[in-house]
């Protein structure tokens, strides 16, 4: 059967269509970010260092910017400190890496900056607390208590499970570079945390959507692995191709 003008325009409608998309990954995969880091403790100073070195622009933040003056010195032009809510209206992308017990505080605080954003949150309940957000935590899930305290962020669950001292070490290990979990319900921010995660240093493994992490919460089988990306993913389960 002789193919009608609407499907041949149809189909070449397609393959613009995805030639676009290819190009426009491509750009997106090969410009630097600027991203705004929400608590640049161990783990939030340590990947945003990894980050300005790959390129990206970075804001650390703290609500005593003054003391994170001796974390950048030398870091260059790409780095910079600001507050908590100046560091949400930099980056166009956060790294939440605060405490979990200001989680609802600092929900509440930046909700206007961080709205839209792709949000990755390595955030834990740590240790004993008789805290609302750790009951919750415990009850529902970590990254399902992170979504109702960040209403309108783009989470993707990433850099939770991993001991900063290893995402340091993680480009150079002999044992190679450790798979770092990462799960989102939204595609782009996934693919968002993937070139982050390999950007400091590590191995992306795409583990699900939100309540997969629970995987690689604490207790969790992925939680502080530091396995390289094939071991965690037979360790969770995973194929290859996933």
């Amino acid at each position: 059967m002789k193919p009608s003008r609407r499907s041949i325009l149809k189909s070449l409608g397609a393959v613009v269509a995805s030639h676009w998309v290819l190009r426009a990954n491509h750009v997106f995969a090969a410009t630097p970010m600027r991203i705004g880091v929400i608590g640049a403790g161990s783990l939030g100073g340590t990947v945003g260092r990894l980050w300005v070195e790959a390129g990206h622009e970075v804001m650390f933040s703290s609500r005593h910017p003054e003391q994170l003056a001796s974390r950048i010195r030398g870091l260059g032009p790409r780095a910079s400190v600001g507050q908590p809510k100046a560091a949400a209206e930099f980056g166009t992308v956060l790294l939440l890496a605060i405490p979990f017990e200001a989680l609802p505080q600092v929900g509440r605080e930046l909700r206007s900056a961080y709205r839209d954003k792709i949000v990755l949150d390595a955030t834990n309940p740590w240790g004993a607390s008789r805290s609302d957000v750790y009951r919750e935590a415990r009850e529902f899930g970590v990254a399902q208590t992170v979504a109702k305290y960040m209403p309108g962020a783009r989470l993707a669950r990433a850099f939770s499970a991993v001991d900063a001292t290893v995402v340091e070490t993680s480009a150079t290990r002999s044992a190679g570079r450790i798979g770092m979990p990462i799960a989102s319900d939204d595609a782009a921010a996934m693919q968002v945390a993937a070139r982050l995660v390999r950007d400091a240093g590590c191995d992306p493994v795409i583990v699900g959507n939100l309540t997969a992490a629970s995987v690689f919460e604490p207790g969790g089988p992925g939680f502080r692995a530091h396995l390289t990306a094939p071991e965690l993913r037979k360790r969770l389960g995973l194929s290859d191709a996933d």
